[in-house]
């Protein structure tokens, strides 16, 4: 039986750069990669370039008290949003849902969205490539994709059903699924912030499942 890969764990320069203390510790849920250290949450700064760092200036303008959390992201004290590949910002305390909590998901992705309701469209969304993305662009008719021989029709059935959309696009968090973090009293956290320029109902529409139910209840 093979041993499960060890996590990532930031150098001590990094701890260092983002002024954090502790011992790191991995934390769960996501992609494996986000390490705890003390009251600061760590990550690979994964993306396009200059993506990290624009997130960086959006959060920290975020209003707070607003029917929603967020936490807000470190800075080095050059005051740089990534350090040698990682990214830092602070610890929220809350359980995830979306089991049990889907109003409180779909409340907190809707007071999110109107705050980034004036949010302009950043230019790195064109220069992702990570899957996500680009089947995100293929979906809405922005890029064709080359599948392999046996998925061509089915690709081509999927997209022969798409419409028309006339809602106005804005800044959305694409995956609010088992990103919404509670805690008695307190309004929701949102994490791990995935940024699309779709509708904001959209947000809402990609955690329903086929029947119309919400997925995973």
């Amino acid at each position: 039986m093979s041993e499960e890969p060890s996590a990532i764990l930031p150098p001590r320069s990094v701890l260092d750069a983002f002024g954090v203390s502790g011992t790191p510790e991995p934390l769960a849920g996501g992609q494996g990669r986000s390490v705890r250290v003390g009251g600061a949450v760590l990550k690979p700064a994964e993306g396009a370039e200059g993506e990290w760092e624009w997130a960086a200036s959006v959060f920290e303008r975020l209003p707070r008290g607003a029917g929603f959390r967020a936490p807000r992201p470190l800075r080095s004290a050059a005051g740089c949003a990534v350090v040698e590949g990682w990214t830092a910002a602070e610890f929220v305390e809350g359980r995830p849902g979306p089991r049990g909590q889907w109003p409180g998901v779909v409340a907190a992705g809707r007071a999110l969205h109107a705050a980034l309701r004036t949010q302009p469209r950043p230019g790195f969304l064109d220069r992702r490539t990570h899957p996500w993305a680009v089947a995100d662009r293929v979906a809405w008719g922005e890029q064709e994709a080359d599948v392999v021989a046996e998925l061509a029709e089915p690709l081509s059935a999927l997209l022969a059903l798409r419409r028309p959309v006339e809602a106005a696009a804005q800044l959305i968090h694409g995956d609010l699924t088992g990103n919404v973090l509670f805690a008695p009293g307190r309004d929701p956290a949102v994490i791990d912030f995935s940024p699309y320029w779709r509708p904001s109902l959209y947000a809402e529409a990609v955690e329903r499942g086929p029947d119309g139910g919400w997925a995973r209840p």
